[in-house]
């Protein structure tokens, strides 16, 4: 007896529609490694409807008053809640993450996170108006960009739909977001959470490959692209965005820097490092991958970290004792596993390096030590549950690693001298800098990277600005 297939759609001008041409993608759970849907491969005539619905619905949206637009983000934040076990079964099937988890620690901050925006979508404010020649009176507008064409990653299907669609939505600009061809389950459920709040082409949704995202990307008729995904990605999307001089939103790959010194509490600061390492299987920008420690205490936070590695559990989505569950893909599970049979011969594995089960995409918590600033597993994003252990000698040593690298999204120091903590998050070239901490994100701080992380920012104020345009008016005061 064969089970029949999940049959997930597009959402387009309030209604779902399978891709025009038939056309379908097959989609995974990496806990089990089995098909158990298919999603729309949407061609050009898919695109093309949805960014015409989205172009058809901008003008009501963009005069809608910022309380009306407040009014429908609470009611969407409202309905997550309500459809909260549902958003979150079809998050663990789209990722394999554990239930738990993902009922604790990301459904909260999306909710969370869209309460923030509706309560921005009342902050548009510009710079007092005043007299800056005589006669004549200048304002300033804060106006939304138009259509926003958005494509979501597959590490956070969910919290990263939301940080796309809730500030463009409060700003009030339209959009068109596509999920990635792994994980489309939670975001089409979201399309019918929230095309039942908002007026028909406001919201909508299109499945596919990157060729799908290439064509939104370069279609004519957004005004603005943002992305979540690979440095490769971002630099496609930013070069066909110019032809048409898009504004371009792009948060990318990180390789965070954890920098310990020998003052730290070495249990405290690994118990907290491996969960922000470990966590969501290290398929994290801001993870807690590259940790530099001081060479006086180096081989015992070695030791205690190999322990806290095997002690560490992956496994089942409803498995409560574990923190992580199956790297998102077949492709990811052979990237993670070749960047440790490249290892060189100096490095050390402590713990792990190797797959977990006979099902699905699982990897055992790892820490590689022994390594050189130059070796591929430093410079390069592993995007797996793998933390890498270098020493260094002293402050000016561990920046020059610590900023060495081609990222420069989210960094962490850990120290007790006050010092030395503000003196490196100075200098720790960073868009996010924690200290005796790593990973929490709040809505009203910026989420953002310099150098090849991207730039633009999520979350927060500065977040909501960067889906927003800046109109000056001047009038004459003799008319």
């Amino acid at each position: 007896m064969t089970t029949e297939l999940r049959r997930l759609r597009n959402y387009i001008n309030g209604e779902f529609r399978d891709a025009a041409d038939g056309r379908t993608i097959e989609v995974v759970n990496p806990a089990t490694g089995e098909v158990y849907a298919t999603s729309p491969l949407s061609g050009q005539a898919d695109v093309d409807a949805a960014m015409e619905a989205a172009a058809a619905a901008f003008p009501a949206w963009r005069d809608t008053t910022p309380a009306e637009r407040q009014k429908v983000l609470l009611k969407i934040a409202d309905a997550f809640e309500e459809r909260a076990e549902d958003l979150i079964a079809a998050e663990s099937e789209n990722t394999g993450k554990p239930l738990e988890l993902t009922r604790t620690e990301e459904l909260p901050p999306m909710v969370d996170q869209i309460r923030f925006f509706a309560g921005a979508a009342r902050m548009l404010e510009g710079r007092s108006a005043g007299e800056y020649m005589e006669g004549l009176t200048s304002i300033i507008r804060r106006e939304p960009v138009g259509v926003c064409a958005q494509v979501a990653p597959w590490n956070y299907p969910m919290m990263m739909a939301v940080w796309k669609f809730a500030p463009a939505l409060a700003a009030g600009n339209t959009v068109v977001l596509k999920p990635s061809d792994t994980t489309p389950a939670s975001t089409t459920l979201m399309a019918e959470i929230i095309g039942a709040i908002v007026p028909k082409g406001v919201f909508n949704v299109i499945c596919g490959d990157r060729d799908s995202g290439r064509a939104m990307v370069e279609h004519p008729i957004p005004a603005m692209a943002s992305i979540t995904g690979s440095v490769r990605a971002g630099m496609q999307v930013a070069a066909s965005a110019a032809k048409d001089v898009k504004r371009v939103h792009l948060e990318l790959g990180g390789k965070a820097p954890v920098v310990v010194f020998e003052d730290v509490d070495i249990a405290k600061a690994v118990e907290d490092i491996a969960v922000a390492g470990y966590f969501n299987a290290g398929q994290d920008c801001t993870a807690a991958t590259r940790v530099l420690v001081h060479e006086s205490i180096h081989d015992e936070f070695v030791t205690a970290l190999a322990k806290a590695a095997a002690d560490t559990k992956t496994g089942a989505a409803d498995d409560e004792d574990v923190l992580y569950g199956p790297l998102n893909n077949a492709n990811q599970l052979k990237q993670v596993s070749g960047f440790i049979e490249r290892l060189p011969a100096h490095a050390k594995v402590e713990a792990g390096g190797h797959q977990v089960g006979d099902k699905g995409y699982f990897y055992a918590p790892t820490v590689v030590s022994g390594l050189k600033q130059d070796d591929e597993i430093i410079q390069n994003e592993v995007f797996g549950p793998v933390i890498t252990v270098q020493s260094f000698t002293d402050e000016a040593q561990a920046l020059e690693y610590a900023n060495g690298v081609e990222f420069a999204l989210a960094s962490s120091v850990w120290t007790k001298d006050h010092g030395r903590a503000m003196r490196m998050s100075k200098s720790l070239d960073f868009g996010c800098v924690w200290i005796n901490t790593h990973i929490p994100l709040v809505a009203e701080m910026p989420h953002g990277g310099f150098k090849k992380s991207g730039y633009g920012k999520d979350l927060s104020a500065y977040g909501f600005d960067d889906y927003t345009r800046i109109k000056h008016v001047m009038t004459s005061l003799d008319s």
